[in-house]
């Protein structure tokens, strides 16, 4: 799927760490033919297309690709380029190897050419190659298979392939690319200027009955959001204008994006749908005709219209399902059971991504370790029985050397080069001390680049490597990899992030941010320099696993993690397991989380891998990734646990209103509160007549900016049960928009059809409720009618977010955790790492992380246990290297490194008389030696010497 170069960069590192792992074998241009066996027993058979390049002998060095003569358009770029027949898709591909289109080679349609089998130094094109039958023995199958977006000619008023400057929000994403056909600089297709005024029409292909595709596709209007806000940062002169019916930003941090996208990077918002787009033949600017918020009719010109266009299960998936018999539903998506999104029609098969339904990057990546943790629990008796252990090159021995140091330096798309002077900042890098090598790359981190560094740090008797790019946080390990490859200590290795820290704080001073470019590389050679050899130790790993918190995600992790083999603990801290989860008596979908629970908590107390503490606490814990303790105080006493891994999981809580006469009139209740009262106490909703329930309460505000997800369906799903109980009652839903996102969107389009009448209202004209004469008069200023409106009601429904657990704080306390702006814990990284705390061996799921419907807490939970496995199922885990030291000939025993460090490591040893730190326990967070009053701390590869090198060379 074509991506913008940010997400191809966070992407990258994934992709080369697939292609390196031994355990993984990609077969590229492979297709799923069928399938034989049992579930732990299958026979795939898989047919391998012809490529008419030898994988293993191609170098990609792209000399084919200049003596081919047949050109075509560029797949990866939409169509917005061309290629030639013989061609690499991008170049961060994998595998890192060139391939022949057969519909377009001319030997291949008609015997004739072979100029590139002529030309290959390499020996590595066949272009008798063949397809190849492959049968490979496995025990579980996983389907990824992705998707297509809408096609666009589908909707011919808005002129897509017929005006040139309509273009689709794919097609856009590749302009907005350096990779992109036009190099990252925007500009119309239809005479190459740059664009002042851009229009991007949401919902293309989205919440539209006309072609059959009702649903909702999640991402579009975030985005919309991010590409107009990348436009902007392009081009100040640019002026964005988003037109949509409800602006769904449902996610972590969306609601906070979408405001800065409104009130500070001056994306404009207009709601309203378009109905058609009409091109002025002289001008070639489009028309566009709309109804603004106030009713009046407005017609404005754009230079270019980005159709945000949804997503569709990809056509080759749905082949395959049919082929081997995968139940799909009215749109082709994947079937799955409402509370296991990740199962499919066939035991033994499991589905993720956007194949099981529209979904984001974040959602994706979790439901992907989500199914794998439900595959391995499938053939968890084989674990270990094929495993390969990697080989690196022997270490070289640099004690003797002078620092040689080769500085690599990123363009990383446009992200860096579209500010800095990279090929200015190279130049001055070879000035600089100790450097005997500096070039700069398209992307440091593609394959093709990798190969090349380990080539270089040979050729050139590399001791010290530098890469100037983007974050260490996400980029480290993938160079660590590479330099220990190239047999180099991985410690040999200096970050300059000139992305995060320059080009992106500072994109509209291109000057200055070059300069600091050349300070960040001074710096990080400097410190280069003095970086020495570190090394780790093997540490046993306790295999078991501790989750705290007895809700659904707690409950649904202990599961999967014991059914895997690993014994797990599970501590709740109130006095019965369920949570929040037992007051979800139904689903929009007719599913029953209660039930589901219920068979859950019977199946969790009987397994005999689990112990469960109820009326528990964590109190405290220390050690590392592999060899935790925690006290747990229980039943007024203390017990000390062991475990590998650790999952948090202590769930959310419904906010108690303080406005509209909540608590003050037992007529003015949540949505909770209702739903407990239609399936428990039916008869005491037969009285009423009229109902209002007033959406986002307790969020969506200044003080707490984000959404909680399940608060329109919960509306809309408890006005269609009103409605089966009382088909006459008026229901009234006060809202300000509608989040009835995915297939929720079927339910929402149910409930105006049968009635429920929907009001939508501005943050700043909240409604009003006051109590006459028995009843409610709820007073709202209806934007669709732009008048005021009163309506009396029987009965209040407030929508009241889910907040974080009180426990959450305590918990984040103890294990030196982080939380968001909300007080929800914060992930590792948002995309990449959405089931990861920065903590090493701690995991996340459930409420705990953000507001979410049942079954996205099951499928989290599942993806936190994969994930704790990938640790719990090793006997040994390598830990140290970057760790304090302490020098016992300086230390004065005065206590303050063991006052200060958050993880409780140093220790007094009292034979020698002097502290002690243990590597294995050590986080490496350096508290301890900043404090140290006669600098008897140093740690591993941030020491002293390297730091002053670093500053003094700012100067």
């Amino acid at each position: 799927f074509p991506t913008n170069d940010c997400s191809m960069c966070m992407l990258s590192p994934k992709l080369n760490e697939c292609n390196r792992h031994p355990n993984i074998s990609i077969l590229a241009s492979t297709e799923f033919r069928n399938f034989d066996g049992e579930p732990g027993h299958f026979v795939v058979t898989l047919i391998q297309r012809a490529r008419y390049v030898n994988v293993e002998k191609c170098t990609a060095c792209g000399t084919c690709t200049a003596y081919c003569p047949v050109t075509i358009k560029d797949c990866y770029n939409q169509g917005l380029s061309s290629t030639k027949a013989l061609h690499i898709d991008y170049s961060q591909a994998i595998p890192a190897a060139f391939h022949i289109d057969p519909t377009a080679c001319l030997f291949l349609t008609n015997r004739e050419c072979r100029q590139c089998e002529r030309v290959c130094t390499a020996q590595a094109i066949n272009l008798d190659q063949k397809d190849e039958t492959i049968e490979i023995h496995v025990g579980a199958v996983i389907l990824a298979t992705g998707y297509e977006t809408f096609d666009a000619r589908l909707k011919p008023e808005y002129g897509y392939g017929r005006y040139p400057n309509v273009i689709t929000s794919i097609e856009y994403e590749r302009i907005l690319s350096a990779s992109g056909p036009f190099k990252g600089h925007i500009q119309k297709p239809s005479d190459g200027k740059e664009p002042k005024k851009m229009a991007w029409i949401q919902c293309v292909g989205s919440r539209d009955a006309s072609i059959g595709c009702e649903y909702c596709s999640y991402v579009c209007c975030m985005y919309a959001t991010k590409q107009a806000i990348i436009s902007k940062e392009h081009d100040r002169q640019i002026e964005p204008t988003i037109f949509y019916i409800d602006m769904r930003a449902p996610g972590k941090g969306f609601e906070r994006y979408y405001e800065r996208a409104r009130t500070s990077v001056g994306v404009r918002y207009v709601r309203s749908m378009i109905s058609r787009v009409v091109e002025n033949p002289q001008t070639r600017d489009l028309d566009l005709t709309y109804v603004d918020e106030s009713g009046e009719i407005q017609e404005e010109a754009f230079d270019m219209v980005i159709l945000s266009v949804g997503l569709r299960p990809d056509p080759a998936f749905l082949e395959l399902a049919q082929r081997i018999g995968i139940k799909l539903d009215r749109f082709g998506f994947c079937e799955s059971h409402p509370l296991d999104t990740v199962s499919t029609s066939i035991r033994g098969i499991f589905a993720c991504g956007v194949i099981q339904g529209p979904k984001g990057v974040p959602s994706s990546v979790l439901q992907g370790s989500g199914a794998a943790g439900a595959a391995t629990s499938l053939i968890a008796e084989a674990r270990g029985t094929l495993v390969k252990e990697k080989i690196y090159a022997k270490e070289r021995d640099i004690t003797n050397e002078e620092p040689r140091i080769g500085v690599f330096l990123c363009d990383c798309g446009i992200n860096i080069v579209g500010v800095i002077d990279v090929s200015e900042v190279t130049e001055y890098a070879k000035t600089l001390g100790h450097v005997v090598f500096a070039r700069e790359y398209l992307f440091a981190c593609s394959t093709d680049t990798q190969k090349e560094i380990k080539a270089i740090i040979e050729s050139n008797r590399l001791n010290r490597v530098v890469v100037a790019s983007c974050s260490p946080r996400t980029h480290e390990t993938l160079f660590h990899e590479t330099i220990r490859e190239a047999g180099l200590n991985k410690y040999l290795f200096e970050m300059a992030n000139v992305r995060d820290q320059n080009s992106w704080v500072h994109t509209f001073e291109p000057e200055r941010a070059t300069a600091k470019a050349k300070d960040l590389v001074r710096m990080s050679v400097a410190r280069a320099a003095k970086l020495e050899p570190l090394y780790e130790f093997p540490s046993d790993v306790v295999q078991k696993a501790l989750v705290i918190g007895g809700g659904m995600a707690g409950l649904t992790a202990a599961q999967t993690l014991a059914d895997q083999g690993f014994e797990t603990y599970v501590v709740e801290q109130s006095d019965q397991l369920g949570g929040l989860a037992r007051t979800l008596y139904y689903t929009e979908e007719g599913a029953r989380p209660v039930e589901y629970l219920e068979e859950l908590i019977k199946n969790v107390g009987a397994h005999p891998l689990i112990t469960v503490y109820t009326r528990a606490q964590v109190k405290a814990y220390s050690g590392h990734l592999g060899q935790f303790k925690a006290t747990i105080a229980v039943g007024g006493k203390n017990e000390q646990i062991r475990c590998g891994a650790i999952i948090v999981a202590t769930g959310g809580t419904e906010y108690q209103p303080t406005e509209y006469l909540y608590g003050q009139n037992g007529h003015v209740i949540t949505q909770r509160e209702l739903e407990r009262r239609i399936v428990l106490e039916p008869d005491s909703l037969k009285g009423v007549t009229n109902l209002v329930m007033i959406q986002c309460v307790g969020c969506m505000d200044k003080d707490h900016l984000y959404c909680s997800r399940v608060c329109c369906t919960a509306a809309v799903k408890n006005s269609l049960k009103l409605k089966e109980l009382n088909p006459e009652i008026g229901v009234y839903v006060l809202y300000r928009d509608m989040r009835t996102f995915m297939f929720k969107e079927f339910y929402y389009k149910k409930a105006r059809e049968q009635g429920v009448r929907f009001l939508r209202y501005f943050l700043r004209q909240k409604p009003e409720v006051t109590e006459v004469g028995g009843r409610f008069h709820v007073k709202v200023f209806d934007q669709n009618l732009r008048c005021e409106v009163v309506l009396e009601a029987d009965l209040v429904v407030l929508s009241a977010a889910i907040r974080p657990h009180p426990g959450s704080k305590q918990v984040a306390e103890v294990f030196k955790l982080p939380l968001d702006q909300d007080g929800f814990f914060a992930e590792a990284h948002l995309k990449l790492r959405p089931v990861d705390f920065a903590n090493p061996g701690i995991f996340l799921c459930g409420l705990a992380h953000m507001p979410k419907f049942a079954d996205e807490s099951i499928v989290q939970a599942k993806a936190a246990a994969s994930r704790a496995c990938t640790v719990l199922s090793r006997k040994q885990m390598y830990v140290g290297g970057g760790v304090a030291k302490v020098d016992s000939t300086r230390c004065a025993m005065c206590l303050t490194c063991i006052r200060t460090c958050p993880y409780n490591v140093p220790r007094v040893n009292e034979e020698e008389g002097v502290v002690k730190i243990d590597p294995s326990a050590c986080q490496g967070c350096g508290n301890c030696a900043a404090a140290c009053p006669r600098g008897a701390i140093q740690v591993g590869d941030s020491t002293d010497e390297q730091f002053i090198a670093k500053i003094c060379a700012l100067y």
